[in-house]
């Protein structure tokens, strides 16, 4: 049970009274003449997010009412409820009334109680919340839990996450589950076929490595996830600039929230012959790295020109999208920080997604708004392939001319995947710039939940 939440019956536990504007006045009415005063007073109007504490006529805490937007409202945040763990006084509570959706609710309480503590001594946040009975508790920690997974790899600095210590997360989720892992590290690469992926990371002090972990019985359907784990992205010999440097720690969040889906799937003890990938390197500055117009075979046959040592990710996929594709899955999945015009295009909060498979799309799009795990598709837009031609290459990994970033990124990653494949991408972000309900700032969680109620519904 995430320690966000408490279910034990006849705990004793204070009410939190939702209120919006146009139920201000039927709240204050339910409210004893002394408290109603006293919010009065206190200036309460039920602005979304303003949190008032309703002392008891013995001193203690008899209620609290907390702002929410108006059912009528143009944008209505199902996280709202999420600042609450950093604005109560220690103890347990419960919701007196609905808010606009529970569960939603529910989940982001457990989401807003996460504070990162591994360099700082932090407080720990000793509220809690009693869960209605309705409610699937186990389900709800299931994700918060996985939120935090992946917040947490996402979080650590490059120093202490580089390639070995990613491996060593991935491993000890695969013993928690008892999943069959392996790693292929450093020169081995070469040896088995990945020279894309030791390409990229070959510069560095860090070896380079896929790891690789499967769980399941072997006859269910094969669902096969590709996290992109660059543990640090300086540029390359395209260095980025300073400031282009200062959250590349976070290079690895496709891979953090790959593991967070596939504790997810384990957990919940899902149908399927679950397979990880995750090319773990460091993309550093040295006189072996690789360098523009360097050419490489890949994986899968098709010799790639390097138009940008930046675009990096891309090439650690192509790889690990090969190997994923041999075994013909049933559902390929793959998740990478890759693009800024993914950014550009749609912000930090709304992470473009790209299929070939019109059914998957909907199912998609319809868990990610159930879930409030925005993703947006964009079109694999087939004109535009052409921009990868090269001249001395069978493909240009990054074209110049700087238009649709992220769509002839995932053109690029088509190329890696068979057409008859049922095949996921997304373009996450992995970051919350600055804090919002349920998001704290730092490492995100990003797309996992919303394909993780996807991958339930077809094999749970």
């Amino acid at each position: 049970m995430h320690p966000a939440f408490d279910v034990a019956a006849g705990t004793t536990a204070t009410p939190i009274t939702f209120v919006s504007k146009s139920s201000l006045s039927s709240a204050m009415d339910v409210l004893g003449s002394s408290s109603r005063q006293f919010a009065e007073a206190a200036g309460f109007k039920a602005r979304p997010g303003q949190c008032l504490l309703l002392p008891s006529a013995k001193g203690g805490l008899e209620n609290v009412l907390f702002g929410v937007e108006d059912e009528s409202a143009r944008w209505r945040d199902p996280f709202r409820p999420g600042q609450l763990p950093g604005l109560l006084p220690p103890g347990t509570y419960r919701f007196a009334n609905a808010p606009h959706d529970a569960r939603l609710a529910t989940l982001a309480f457990a989401l807003g109680s996460y504070r990162f503590s591994r360099y700082r001594k932090a407080e720990p946040l000793d509220v809690k919340l009693l869960l209605a009975n309705e409610l699937d508790a186990e389900d709800l920690s299931r994700m918060a839990e996985a939120a935090s997974l992946a917040r947490d790899l996402i979080n650590v600095p490059a120093n202490d996450m580089g390639p070995e210590q990613l491996a060593d997360a991935a491993r000890a989720l695969a013993d928690r589950f008892g999943a069959k892992f392996s790693c292929i590290v450093g020169e081995e690469l070469l040896a088995k076929n990945f020279p894309l992926i030791h390409a990229v990371g070959k510069a560095s002090s860090r070896a380079p490595r896929l790891i690789d972990f499967t769980w399941g019985e072997a006859s269910h359907p094969k669902v096969t996830l590709v996290g992109k784990g660059v543990c640090f992205d300086t540029g390359g010999v395209d260095l980025k600039p300073a400031s282009g440097m200062l959250i590349m720690k976070k290079d690895m969040g496709g891979a953090a929230n790959v593991l967070a889906l596939a504790q997810m799937i384990m957990d919940a003890k899902l149908k399927v012959r679950l397979r990880v990938l995750i090319p773990a390197v460091e993309n550093a500055v040295a006189g072996n790295a690789f360098r523009p117009l360097d050419i490489y075979p890949s994986r899968k046959g098709p010799t790639v020109e390097i138009g940008n040592t930046d675009a990096e990710g891309r090439l650690v996929l192509a790889d690990a999208l090969a190997l994923a594709d041999e075994e013909k899955p049933d559902l390929l999945i793959d998740l990478g920080t890759l693009t800024g015009a993914a950014r550009v295009a749609l912000g930090p909060e709304l992470p473009p997604f790209y299929t070939r498979d019109e059914a998957l799309a909907d199912d998609v799009a319809r868990h990610a708004r159930a879930e409030h795990d925005p993703l947006w598709r964009l079109p694999l837009w087939p004109p535009y392939d052409s921009w990868l031609d090269s001249k001395t290459a069978d493909i240009n990994n990054a074209p110049s001319g700087g238009f649709a970033g992220s769509i002839t990124c995932a053109l690029f990653l088509g190329r890696f995947v068979e057409p008859a494949t049922r095949w996921l991408h997304v373009d996450i972000y992995g970051w919350t710039p600055s804090s919002k309900p349920a998001r704290p700032e730092g490492g995100e969680c990003q797309a996992a939940r919303a394909i993780y109620k996807l991958v339930a519904e077809r094999y749970g």
